[in-house]
């Protein structure tokens, strides 16, 4: 034990929000270092080996730009692993970056994962993490590191709920006493979103785009409910029926269209929780409403569309994108609640 805390005292312990979209790396006492996205460009020698180029934001530039012997890959799909040696490549690289030199003590990670993460999925990231150079490795679920992050007392006997829509995933959680009374996960979020532009773009206008476009659209004009001023966006492609470049003006009606169907399934998931609540849970709720954190909490009027299908108040926290990085963060400079936390 005390052998434990001289070398907490030597290591550099780091708290990772290991997202499909992207990922940070906070720095114990030190806030967040790192928050680029989550993809490795990989370049193929005429041996057949893999090299590694670039990670995060250099090798996010590279998607849909490589040559034939380069790719850009994303080694995180649905908040799971997809290429577990990427991801372990992925997460040596932030370890290093946020080290900024060789540490002599190995640190101690925390890890955010989705709820719905099976045992394999589980060992997996604990795997990677510990291959990329942890001496320790925790993980903490997301609805209570967006919870954490939030500001909410987790602590208190009182519920609150949380609904952080990442990239791959989107978690609900009730969270009581320290602890998850009831949670959901659902592979339906902000990368799914943007496959529903994706497609509504090729089916109305006969245009094909690519995800980065589609992500600039749910940004820039995307609403999930009517405007009173519509936004509107040139949107260019390539022309699906005569194979030439092309443009089209795309309003925010357009995008609140195609983003429709993901957002049904939101709400769905959202209700389904609902339903499941203890009475007394469910009178915390209505006073305290929900909170929403992750990217899609920035979707324009999200908020109201919510509030009006589930008929309770619902509030978007501040710096959402930040939310479960900081929960996580925080849950590894209180140590006591980190192993209440973790597993």
């Amino acid at each position: 034990m005390i052998y434990n805390k001289l070398i907490g005292l030597f290591s550099s312990d780091l708290a990772m929000d290991l997202g499909t979209a992207n990922t940070l790396v906070l720095a114990k006492g030190r806030g967040i270092i790192i928050n680029e996205p989550s993809v490795v460009a990989v370049k193929t020698t005429r041996k057949g080996e893999q090299v590694i180029l670039a990670v995060g934001l250099e090798a996010k530039e590279m998607v849909g730009k490589t040559p034939g012997n380069i790719q850009a890959i994303r080694p995180m799909r649905d908040g799971v692993i997809a290429d577990f040696d990427m991801t372990e490549k992925m997460i040596r690289r932030f370890i290093e970056k946020a080290h900024g030199r060789r540490s002599l003590i190995s640190p101690r990670i925390i890890v955010c994962v989705p709820y719905g993460l099976t045992q394999v999925e589980r060992k997996a990231v604990r795997e990677s993490a510990m291959s990329a150079g942890a001496r320790e490795v925790f993980l903490i679920e997301e609805p209570m590191a967006a919870a954490i992050g939030a500001g909410l007392n987790i602590r208190e006997p009182q519920g609150n709920l949380v609904v952080d829509i990442g990239g791959g995933t989107t978690e609900i959680g009730v969270i009581s006493l320290g602890g998850l009374v009831i949670s959901k996960s659902i592979r339906v979020a902000g990368d799914k979103i943007d496959q529903a532009i994706v497609d509504y773009v090729k089916k109305k206008y006969n245009l094909l785009i690519g995800e980065r476009m589609a992500e600039e659209i749910k940004i820039s004009i995307g609403t999930a409910v009517p405007l009173e001023e519509k936004m509107n966006m040139v949107v260019n492609g390539r022309d699906q029926v005569e194979g030439l470049l092309s443009s089209i003006d795309m309003s925010s009606e357009d995008v609140r269209e195609a983003m429709k169907e993901p957002l049904r399934e939101i709400v769905e998931a959202l209700r389904d929780v609902l339903e499941l609540m203890p009475p007394d849970l469910a009178g915390d709720i209505v006073i305290n409403g929900i909170i929403l954190t992750g990217g899609g909490a920035l979707i324009r009027k999200l908020d109201k569309y919510i509030s009006d299908i589930v008929k309770i108040p619902v509030f978007v926290a501040d710096e959402p994108l930040l939310a479960v990085a900081r929960g996580t963060g925080k849950a590894l400079e209180e140590i006591d609640l980190l192993q209440q936390l973790s597993e």
